[in-house]
């Protein structure tokens, strides 16, 4: 995919609320996609997914694992589960409990699990390979409509609103002039998605790319980059003199101590081995006995572990 040809830039006393906000697709929305574009054609990571030969699978397969997880900790494992399982059919055939063991430490275990149930319906239903179609993705087991949008676009080059947290983030400074999005998205956010894509495939497929890559490396949530973005001189946020945030709280992602801590320390015991585990192995990584007990009856309602008579316990096998 290759960004449009470049257009003149719109004056900076068209203002971003003409220029972006409230105005239908024309000039001003293809000069902001062509600024973000010619940007991300210049700096954009150079990540394995977004090579041809990842293919569908591989796209899928990191959008699962990137969700609330950063890139450098994707990364070895991506490459590892797509050496093991280079199609949805190879990971199909293996039992539930071993894409949660190559899931590793990159956290919310229940992803595998999902990425393992898409697999198998890829492969009984589509032949083995990821669906083109948006409501056929949308369909899948553990696929929600963000993926079903990032797969199609990513994947295929289709024409989809991709919302991700970095996009809103974009979305909310640039045009909405605030610092931060809402914590859920938002009906309105979902409809100046689609008032900002390009009408032409291609197009709003790097677009979708780009804006995403923006928010990841300059507009980020904290100590944001101006100075390198190419929106700058059209950002709404910036040009009201960057306002606190004054919404609800944003939401934050502790960790030491809490049940997920607890879980995390479980499945680690149970990755590693490769026979049932006893509970007392299990009782030996928390002190707290009602917390680990918690945390353990958690994982077995989420279908992470599998108990077994006799006080043992074992990943999924189904």
């Amino acid at each position: 995919m290759t960004a449009p040809t470049k257009p003149p830039h719109s004056s900076p006393a068209d203002g971003p609320a003409d220029a972006l906000a409230g105005s239908p697709p024309g000039e001003d929305h293809e000069t902001l996609h062509t600024s973000v574009i010619d940007w991300f054609d210049e700096h954009a990571r150079d990540l394995p997914w977004r090579l041809p030969e990842a293919g569908p699978w591989g796209v899928m397969v990191s959008e699962f694992m990137l969700q609330q997880t950063p890139v450098n900790r994707v990364l070895p494992v991506y490459e590892h589960w797509l050496a093991r399982w280079p199609r949805p059919a190879d990971l199909a055939r293996e039992a539930p409990g071993e894409a949660v063991r190559a899931w590793g430490r990159l956290g919310y275990p229940r992803r595998a699990l999902r990425l393992h149930g898409a697999a198998v319906a890829i492969t009984e239903r589509h032949g083995g390979d990821v669906p083109t179609d948006h409501a056929q993705l949308l369909a899948l087991p553990g696929i929600g409509e963000y993926t079903a949008a990032a797969v199609a676009s990513f994947a295929y080059g289709q024409r989809h609103a991709v919302l991700d947290t970095n996009v809103r983030r974009v979305f909310a400074r640039a045009v909405t002039g605030v610092q931060y999005p809402p914590n859920a998205t938002t009906a309105a956010e979902r409809k100046l998605a689609r008032a900002l894509l390009p009408e032409d495939e291609q197009t709003a497929a790097r677009w979708a790319a780009a804006s995403m890559e923006l928010g990841a490396l300059v507009c980020t949530a904290k100590n944001e980059t101006c100075h390198r973005c190419p929106i700058a001189a059209q950002c709404a946020w910036r040009l009201a003199g960057k306002p606190e945030h004054d919404g609800p709280p944003r939401r934050g992602q502790t960790y030491a101590g809490t049940d997920r801590q607890v879980r995390g320390k479980l499945l680690a015991v149970l990755r590693e081995a490769h026979a049932p585990v006893p509970q007392a192995a299990l009782d030996r990584v928390w002190h707290e006995p009602v917390q680990r007990a918690r945390a353990l009856d958690g994982l077995v309602a989420d279908g992470l572990v599998e108990p077994l008579s006799g006080g043992l316990y074992r990943l999924p096998l189904t």
